[in-house]
C-alpha cells in the first residue's frame, strides 16, 4: 500500500521553519533536524517550537479548502485564469468528475496531515520530557490533541463517506482508512481525551492573538468543547451538543466574533490571508453565487459579505456581479470556530431535542443582530430547521459550512445546478497516494 507522505520529514520542516524565525534561542541543528532531537528529552523551547509549527501549518492551503467546499456547495464561484478545474471538475461540468490527484483534495489533505504529525511529535515529546512539570505536560498534550482532532475533522469534511486515516503516528505502519462513522467517533474521543488532559493543566506556551481570551487552560477547554459541540451535531447527538456548549465559550448575549482564529500578518516569513481577494479584481476572483443575493431578506446586513462589483464577471456559462467580501484585508483572520456558530448549534440542538422556544430565542438573537425582525414563521420542527439552515447560510458564508450542512440534512439535491449536466458532489475522493 502506498503511503501518504513521509510525515515525520514534513513535520520537521514545519518545525524548522517556525524555529528559524528566531535567532535568539538554541535549538540544535536546524539544517538537519531529527525526530530524536525532540523525542528524547525536549526542552520547553523545543516544545514551544512544535506549538508554533502546528499553528503555522494550520493555515497552509486554508484558502484551497474554503474554495473547494464553497464551490461544491454553491456558495461561490471561483474563476481562475490559471486553473479551469474550479468551474469544471468542482462543478461536475459535462463528463468531468472529481479527480483523486486534483489539487483541491491533495493539497489540503497533505497540509492537514502535516499538522497531525506535528501534533503527534509534540504529544510524544512532551510525554517524554523531564524538563517540564506534570501539569505542563498536560497542557502540551491537551492542546496538541485538540488541534489534531480539528485537522482530522477538516479532512473528513472533504472525504465524508470515503473516510480518513486517524492513526498516522508511525509513517511506516499507517492505520487503516476508517469509514465516516468510525472516523468521527475517533475524533470525538480525541477531543474528550484532550479535555481530560487540559483539566488542571498549566499552559506554559504562548499562543497567537487568534486565541485572545482563551489562551489559558480554562480557555482552551472552552475552545475544545466548542469543537466538541460541532462534532456532536455532525453525529446528531443533540444532548451532547448542548452539554458541550455549556462548557464552551458559548454566550447567547455575547459578541458573535468571540472565538479562535487563524491569524495572518505582513511580517517577514509570515503568511497573508489566502482567502482574500481585492474587490473588483480581474483574473483570479471569488464571486458570491447569485442566489445569495436573490434569497437574502430585505435589510439583512449580511449582504455586505457579497459586495456589488463595478462590472459582472462571466466564465464558462457562469456569471455574478458580487464579490465575496468576508475577509476584507490580506491580514484578516479566518475563524476556526466562533460564537455565532455556537448560537446556531444551540438553536439546532434545541430544535432537535425538541425545545422549540429556546431555538426561536437563539434564532431571533441572530436575526436581530443582523437587522432583521423576529422570526414569524411556523414554530414547528421542520419550519425551524429551514430557518436554522438559512441563518447558517448567511452567518457562516464562506467559512466552510454550507455544503456540509446541506449534506448532513440530505439536501444536496436542492443546491442550484447552473448548467445542464453539472453535478453536486457528495464527497471528495481519497487521494491517489493513499491507495
Amino acid at each position: 500500500m502506498k503511503k501518504l507522505i513521509n510525515l515525520y520529514t514534513l513535520a520537521l520542516l514545519l518545525i524548522a521553519a517556525s524555529l528559524a524565525t528566531s535567532c535568539k534561542k538554541e535549538y540544535g541543528n536546524l539544517n538537519s533536524p531529527t525526530v530524536e532531537d525532540y523525542l528524547k528529552n525536549a526542552s520547553k523551547d523545543q516544545l514551544n517550537g512544535l506549538i508554533s509549527g502546528a499553528l503555522s501549518g494550520m493555515r497552509n492551503n486554508e484558502g484551497t479548502y474554503l474554495d473547494a467546499v464553497s464551490v461544491v456547495g454553491r456558495e461561490i464561484y471561483r474563476f481562475s485564469n490559471a486553473d479551469p478545474r474550479f468551474v469544471t471538475e468542482l462543478l461536475g461540468s459535462g463528463s468531468t468528475t472529481l479527480n483523486n490527484t486534483g489539487f483541491y483534495i491533495t493539497n489540503p489533505w497533505a497540509s492537514r496531515y502535516r499538522v497531525v504529525k506535528n501534533c503527534n511529535v509534540l504529544i510524544e515529546a512532551a510525554t517524554n520530557s523531564t524538563q517540564i512539570s506534570a501539569e505542563e505536560k498536560k497542557g502540551y498534550t491537551g492542546f496538541a490533541k485538540t488541534l489534531k482532532a480539528y485537522e482530522l475533522l477538516l479532512n473528513l469534511n472533504l472525504t465524508y463517506t470515503n473516510g480518513i486515516r486517524v492513526e498516522v503516528a508511525d509513517p511506516n505502519n499507517l492505520g487503516p482508512i476508517l469509514n465516516n462513522t468510525e472516523s468521527i467517533t475517533a475524533i470525538a474521543a480525541l477531543l474528550d481525551a484532550a479535555k481530560t488532559d487540559l483539566a488542571g493543566a498549566t499552559i506554559s506556551f504562548t499562543l497567537t492573538p487568534g486565541f485572545t481570551g482563551l489562551a489559558d487552560a480554562a480557555g482552551l477547554i472552552k475552545f475544545n468543547r466548542a469543537l466538541a459541540a460541532r462534532v456532536a451535531v455532525y453525529r446528531q447527538q443533540w444532548s451532547a451538543a448542548l452539554t458541550a456548549l455549556n462548557e464552551s465559550f458559548f454566550d447567547l448575549n455575547g459578541s458573535f466574533n468571540t472565538g479562535v482564529y487563524s491569524v495572518f500578518s505582513t511580517g517577514s516569513g509570515d503568511q497573508l490571508n489566502p482567502a482574500f481577494f481585492p474587490q473588483n479584481q480581474a483574473g483570479e476572483v471569488r464571486l458570491a453565487h447569485p442566489l445569495y443575493v436573490t434569497n437574502i431578506e430585505v435589510n439583512d446586513d449580511r449582504i455586505g459579505k457579497a459586495t456589488l462589483r463595478t462590472a459582472s464577471v462571466s466564465n464558462s456559462g457562469l456569471s455574478s456581479d458580487r464579490d465575496v467580501w468576508v475577509y476584507t484585508s490580506s491580514t484578516a483572520p479566518i475563524p476556526v470556530i466562533r460564537n455565532e456558530e455556537l448560537l446556531l448549534i444551540y438553536a439546532e440542538a434545541n430544535i432537535q431535542t425538541p425545545n422549540l422556544t429556546a431555538a426561536v430565542t437563539a434564532l431571533n438573537k441572530v436575526r436581530n443582530t443582523h437587522n432583521l425582525p423576529d422570526y414569524s414563521g411556523a414554530v414547528t420542527q421542520p419550519a425551524l430547521i429551514d430557518e436554522m439552515l438559512k441563518q447558517r447560510r448567511y452567518s457562516l458564508f464562506f467559512e466552510g459550512h454550507r455544503w456540509i450542512d446541506m449534506r448532513r440534512y440530505n439536501r444536496l439535491a436542492t443546491l442550484p445546478v447552473d448548467r445542464t449536466g453539472d453535478d453536486v458532489w457528495t464527497a471528495f475522493p481519497i487521494p491517489l497516494t493513499e491507495q
